[in-house]
């Protein structure tokens, strides 16, 4: 639920006013007022790296000829969610590439063995880009749960300049149909792209609060060396802290994961997007075989191990920051108080 805008005017203040410690006092205290010490977990399964799409940051885009190819199969992927499943994880992320073999129907075929290999208790977002909103309508119906698709960015000639003349507005027409069919929302935005300014910041924090988001993701940007951008300057992690908790204080009520990407960028990044208000975490249950291949970015954490191995790790990290892993669904409080059916 939105704040009024008094209230989002004083956060703004405190924000432009607070030194970095205290902000993410304040964050992390609002965390735990909505969701106390518990962090979510999910499994992450990046089943494509084939993308139509050319943005200008990213490590899979189209043009990158030599990033190493893979497709995970249908059965690939829910013997993966039957894994995470009997293993404990109650809700999984399938994340790719906006790749076109995977059409409709297939996406739908996996929806159903998930569905089938949980009992229908296995909570699914989806995060494979801009689909007609009959196809949102059809992946609902399937059992997808919810939707991840980042803006990236609030300004629009930035985001065109990213993307290849994409239009940012065509992005939020996208996460509003997706809200209408019924979806847990998510979204988000990466810090310190080349071109961004501290107020292009705080308008990707508000147009965060302005389409009152379910889940929320935001990472570092690393400049990767197969891009346009492979030059960028990189920007420390404070950026991502600061932006973390600057959405938390505007939604108490959404679910925020501490990104792969800040504890790639810093050894201690997660930890420090926990203590600002984070909580949920996603370990990487991709086979070990290709998620090497599924770089965004380099430098890239725990592509070596198993994802079920980091979940020992990811505990005591928790640890390490006063919080503790809830293996719960994690549905968002936002999405329930607004009367999403989960």
């Amino acid at each position: 639920m939105r704040l009024e805008p008094s209230l989002v005017a004083e956060v703004l203040e405190f924000y432009r006013q607070a030194p970095t410690p205290e902000l993410m006092r304040r964050a992390n205290e609002v965390c735990k007022q909505t969701y106390g010490n518990g962090v979510f977990l999910r499994g992450l399964i990046e089943f494509t790296n084939h993308c139509a799409l050319d943005c200008a940051y990213c490590g899979i885009r189209r043009s990158n000829a030599k990033a190493t190819r893979y497709r995970l199969k249908v059965s690939q992927i829910v013997d993966l969610a039957l894994a995470g499943w009997t293993y404990g994880l109650k809700t999984f992320v399938l994340q790719g590439g906006e790749d076109p073999w995977f059409t409709t129907d297939r996406i739908v075929e996996i929806l159903d063995g998930i569905q089938e290999v949980t009992g229908g208790q296995g909570a699914v977002t989806l995060s494979v880009g801009i689909r007609a909103r009959e196809v949102y309508r059809r992946w609902k119906a399937a059992g997808a749960d919810r939707y991840l698709m980042r803006f990236e960015t609030s300004d629009p000639d930035l985001y065109a300049s990213l993307k290849n003349g994409a239009k940012l507005k065509d992005r939020i027409q996208a996460l509003s149909d997706l809200r209408e069919e019924g979806f847990e929302v998510g979204s988000g935005y990466m810090v310190g792209l080349p071109g961004e300014t501290e107020e292009t910041r705080i308008a990707s924090a508000l147009l965060c609060h302005e389409l009152d988001l379910d889940m929320v993701g935001i990472g570092p940007f690393i400049p990767h060396p197969e891009t346009p951008l492979a030059q960028a300057p990189q920007q420390p992690i404070d950026l991502a802290v600061r932006a973390a908790a600057l959405v938390r204080l505007l939604l108490p009520e959404a679910n925020l994961p501490a990104t792969t990407a800040a504890g790639s960028l810093d050894k201690q990044g997660r930890e420090k997007m926990l203590a600002a208000g984070a909580n949920v975490l996603m370990p990487n249950i991709t086979p070990e075989s290709v998620k090497k291949d599924y770089l965004l970015y380099p430098g890239k954490i725990c592509l070596d191990e198993s994802g079920f191995e980091c979940i020992n790790c990811l505990d005591i990290r928790t640890h390490l920051v006063d919080k503790t892993l809830n293996w719960t669904r994690g549905n968002s409080r936002n999405a329930e108080n607004r009367g999403v059916a989960l």
